[in-house]
């Protein structure tokens, strides 16, 4: 009989203080309480075809912290707790690729010149805008604000602690505002208006 055979067929509560390796112990959560995440997500109000990608992102994220977890303490708690964060994250991206679409839907099909040069104006806005920002601010505001990332992930893409994406993000948010606060008041003068 094998280590993994034998593992299998003792009761879970005995089988994790026997477990040696990390590979082994994942295994054994994943075999263990695939099920219950599954649950979890929906109960959490994840949609059901989004419900197996969250379970992997669970998963990825327990294989990944797995070595933080103390055997000691309550497993399905911690595992709960992956499974909210990940379902919150779940909806929070759902609900903002609706709102994206929502403005794709309500952009008229056929532009005119007008349209098109002040999208190209803004875009050359935004292209100058960036050069402006530190490569660090530059790229946790890419990923939040143009590509959509939430800053869990880009916590994650980039290797910065969150609370640092959050600052970053932050400041670069207010750069912005104060461009955009010259832009217009560069508009305003040179139409003539008062400030």
């Amino acid at each position: 009989m094998t280590r993994s055979t034998r593992l299998r067929a003792l009761p879970v509560q005995h089988a994790f203080t026997r477990v040696e390796t990390p590979e082994e112990f994942f295994e054994l959560v994943f075999r263990e309480h695939y099920s219950f995440v599954h649950r979890a997500l929906r109960a959490l109000g994840v949609p059901p075809e989004m419900v197996d990608d969250a379970a992997q992102e669970v998963f990825i994220v327990v294989h990944r912290r797995l070595q933080e977890f103390d055997r000691r303490g309550p497993l399905r708690a911690w595992l709960y707790g992956v499974t909210r964060r990940v379902a919150h994250d779940v909806r929070r991206g759902r609900a903002r690729r609706g709102r994206r679409l929502a403005l794709v839907e309500q952009t008229p099909e056929r532009r005119g010149p007008d349209d098109v040069l002040a999208r190209r104006e803004a875009a050359a806005f935004i292209g100058e805008f960036l050069e402006t920002l530190d490569a660090a601010q530059r790229e946790v505001f890419v990923l939040m604000e143009l590509e959509g990332f939430s800053a869990p992930e880009t916590s994650e893409l980039t290797g910065m602690k969150l609370n640092t994406v959050y600052s970053r993000l932050r400041k670069a948010r207010k750069r912005l505002e104060r461009a955009v606060h010259r832009r217009q008041a560069r508009e305003r003068r040179e139409c003539g208006e008062a400030p």
